[in-house]
């Protein structure tokens, strides 16, 4: 961060304002969707990407010179189909898998056949719990109970269970009404820390938003770096907040505005 930028987030600080300064075109923007950019759906596959918010974050990402990237526990694959036809550098299963601006992937995208039974008993409590929704992310799954929360405690038992036999290799990633087993060693943190490694991150002020306990790594990765962490509502901390996703679009235009009027 910058002399002018420092004195621009002290200053708003002093201001006690709760909303994040205003963006500027030094900046690199790291994005969650669910939650952040969109409202949450019942599942993932309900979800949609209206056209103007395709429009607005492509019109960001050429006022900042390709530097922003979606940072999401959506593989990259489902990021793709969410905002097609669009393609931006982005960080899919919480870091597990990464594909910088120019489309080169990396990460861990093979299978484990170990997590096979623990596929079948999440099916087994869908197909009696209809309201429960499981995703099959390949190197990650996902236990969705948003509209039968009632079983989570059957759920997180699974999951501890599944865990404590694969060893210190996968972890549970908590989440707002989710439940998540992932290969351990990777997160959103350890993704947005490889992306300023790069051009055209490297160099810029880092800011993440996002809005749930899976973006915690994510925002102390920025804020380790002098960078903003912004949350959207109040299920997480952050240096600064944002009620909803339709107030970080609001946000987010900011920078569209301030641009082209100087």
């Amino acid at each position: 961060m910058n002399y002018w930028q420092s004195e621009l987030v002290q200053l708003w600080s002093r201001m006690g304002k709760n909303s994040p300064p205003p963006l500027t075109l030094d900046c690199c923007l790291f994005l969650d969707v669910d939650g952040t950019l969109i409202e949450f759906s019942d599942s993932p596959e309900e979800s949609v990407v209206d056209e103007k918010l395709k429009f607005l974050l492509t019109t960001i990402l050429n006022k900042l010179d390709g530097a922003l990237a979606l940072v999401s526990g959506r593989s990259i694959v489902s990021l793709d189909r969410l905002f097609a036809p669009l393609r931006f550098a982005a960080a899919g299963l919480h870091g597990i898998e990464r594909r910088d601006l120019n489309g080169s992937l990396r990460g861990a995208g093979f299978g484990d056949s170990r997590l096979n039974s623990l596929k079948v008993a999440l099916q087994e409590i869908t197909s009696a719990h209809p309201n429960t929704h499981f995703e099959d992310k390949g190197r990650a799954i996902a236990m969705h109970f948003r509209n039968d929360p009632e079983q989570e405690p059957t759920i997180r038992k699974i999951f501890v269970d599944a865990v404590a036999r694969l060893g210190s290799q996968y972890h549970i990633q908590e989440g707002h009404f989710v439940l998540e087993i992932k290969p351990s060693g990777f997160s959103k943190g350890t993704a947005i820390k490889a992306f300023l490694k790069e051009q055209p991150f490297s160099g810029r002020l880092p800011i993440f938003i996002g809005d749930d306990l899976t973006d915690r790594d994510g925002f102390r990765a920025v804020e380790d770096c002098d960078g903003m962490s912004i949350a959207v509502g109040d299920r997480v901390q952050a240096q600064w907040r944002l009620e909803d996703p339709a107030a970080v679009r609001t946000w987010l235009s900011s920078l569209r505005e301030n641009s082209s009027a100087s």
